[in-house]
């Protein structure tokens, strides 16, 4: 039978919820058990694929074409598996579901209530994620925070599971904040009680309390949640920040979590290994040399916006032995300053994806910057897009080229619309969404980035192509395409020739990043910039000498 653990997050949210959920994942899975994770989102939105990043962070998607949350992210990278659609859930499709049913009549004319109706579909959807992958064990991580009102649908179809099967089949974790005072110099927990109180009122008890504090959580603090919010000692764990992410495992390993779910959903006895984990955050504790990316994109001011960036950028150093210094640069800036200002002395230059035209004009200076200068250059969606634009305007003589999305005027349309996406008036879920083959080009430096494979698979989110009818003149100038969609339809990879490394994706190599596994593309791009630092810091030594 699947075995089923819940994570709700208290008293505020953006508590960690997310990645205490992957890294549980991460310690299930290194136990040898099958593990699938659903996302639990109570927005109304069906999806936040048409949401602002500046609201929710980056737009993640699955291989099979789902926009979700950026917690799939977290979970793919985790558990180092493929996700679906049918893990990530949202207030608006179980609505849209449920409404579509009672359309067809299947509810035989009866009241459609919350309960059981609504409570019913979430239920379908939590034990869908386990049957999809055949799991042994789902998580299912509840958005938001336990007494907002949307998500109370959620916490009420948790607590009909929970008393539905046998105690040993579900577990209860509750993620929560312990507030430092500054005037007092203490952490206060009675926002922990009082989040765990409500909590309780929908008959959902904690198993598990994980406190995230930026400070040591003293043994009384926790004797105190244990009394107070009838938890036993050892499972009230003490999470303090971490200097990155991947570790959070290795401190619920440490702290006994592996011990805790044994024991309460009943598992055979057995231990984690978390070795290859462990060394891959040895190697991003101690890196061997650093390199400077500059990240550019309009939506800088919130990392969130592209998390998937740069987690790969760290994968790709810890992969060459290196840390990445991130230097975000707001694409606007470029517009108003000159690009040695505002970019200045970097290794490497990564173009982030988006949509719309602003922040475009400055995001073309960053391109021309990379190009003049040869600094390894990745582009990414947008960022692939933007590089044949500029390299249009500036090398192949075609003055005032742009995408159609900024100017359906322009003389030279080098970016343009995808066919099937003509005539299409949604916005949502409607572009070329998720994993399609690309096949390679011999001898290019994407070719040998992916090890000579001859198609890869990688995951897209766009509207806009590379226009065939302008890419002989773009390619008698030196641009190569270097990969294509099988049918030979679609430009899949540009990449400049008289350049040491300037290559543009369509896709989003992001998505297929993982720790220990990173994506070809950013792994060959940060090589590129060791690459360029270390001629640098030859040249500079020459120099004095």
């Amino acid at each position: 039978m699947t075995k089923y653990i819940f994570v709700t997050g208290g008293v505020v949210s953006s508590v960690g919820k997310g990645i205490v959920t992957a890294s549980v994942g991460r310690i299930l899975k290194s136990r040898g058990l099958r593990v699938s994770i659903l996302k639990l989102d109570p927005y109304i939105n069906v999806d936040p694929g048409t949401m602002s990043p500046y609201q929710h962070g980056e737009v993640y998607v699955t291989d099979d074409g789902a926009e979700t949350d950026l917690d799939l992210g977290h979970y793919e990278r985790f558990l180092g598996v493929d996700l679906a659609r049918s893990n990530s859930t949202s207030t608006g499709q179980v609505y849209e579901e449920v409404i579509r049913k009672e359309r067809r009549g299947d509810f035989l004319g009866g009241t459609i209530q919350p309960i059981p109706h609504i409570t019913n579909e979430i239920k379908r959807r939590i034990r869908a994620a386990g049957q999809a992958m055949g799991a042994d064990i789902v998580l299912v991580e509840v958005g938001g925070t336990v007494g907002d009102m949307e998500g109370q649908p959620f916490l009420e179809a948790i607590s009909q599971m929970r008393y539905a099967v046998p105690p040993e089949d579900t577990l209860s974790i509750h993620v929560t904040l312990l507030p430092y005072l500054g005037a007092t110099k203490e952490l206060k927990t009675k926002p922990t009680q009082h989040s765990v109180r409500e909590l309780r009122s929908f008959g959902v008890q904690p198993d598990v309390i994980v406190t995230r504090s930026d400070f040591p959580v003293a043994r009384a603090l926790r004797e105190k949640i244990s009394l107070f919010c009838n938890v036993e000692l050892d499972a009230v764990i003490a999470l303090e920040t971490a200097e990155s992410i991947y570790e959070v495992p290795l401190y619920l390993e440490a702290a006994g979590m592996s011990g805790i779910i044994e024991r309460h959903l009943a598992l055979p006895a057995g231990r984690s290994d978390l070795e290859e984990w462990r060394s891959f955050v040895e190697r991003l504790r101690s890196p061997k040399a650093t390199v400077r990316i500059a990240v550019v994109g309009k939506y800088v001011e919130l990392h969130d916006a592209y998390l998937s960036i740069k987690e790969a950028l760290i994968h790709a150093g810890v992969d060459h032995h290196a840390g990445v210094d991130l230097h975000w640069v707001h694409s606007e800036d470029l517009e108003t300053r000159t690009a040695e200002e505002v970019i200045g002395d970097v290794d490497g230059i990564l173009l982030c994806p988006g949509f719309g035209d602003r922040g475009l004009e400055g995001k073309i200076a960053a391109v021309r910057y990379a190009r003049e200068q040869l600094i390894p250059y990745l582009g990414d969606c947008l960022g692939m897009q933007m590089l044949v634009c500029e390299f249009a305007r500036n090398v192949a003589g075609m003055p005032g080229a742009n995408t159609t999305e900024a100017d359906p005027r322009t003389p030279f349309p080098v970016i343009s619309l995808l066919s099937e996406q003509r005539g299409v008036a949604d916005l949502g879920g409607t572009m070329r969404l998720g994993g399609y083959p690309c096949r390679l080009v011999a001898d290019t430096k994407a070719h040998a980035a992916y090890g000579g494979a001859p198609v890869v698979r990688e995951r897209h989110r766009h509207r806009y192509e590379v226009n065939n009818a302008l890419l002989p003149q773009l390619e008698k100038k030196g641009l190569i395409a270097s990969g294509w969609s099988p049918d030979g339809r679609l430009v899949e990879i540009v990449e400049l020739r008289d350049h040491p490394w300037m290559v543009g994706a369509q896709f989003h190599p992001e998505f297929t990043s993982r720790p220990n596994h990173p994506n070809p593309l950013f792994r060959g791009f940060i090589g590129a910039a060791l690459e360029y630092s270390g001629r640098r810091q030859r040249a500079a030594a020459g120099s004095i000498a």
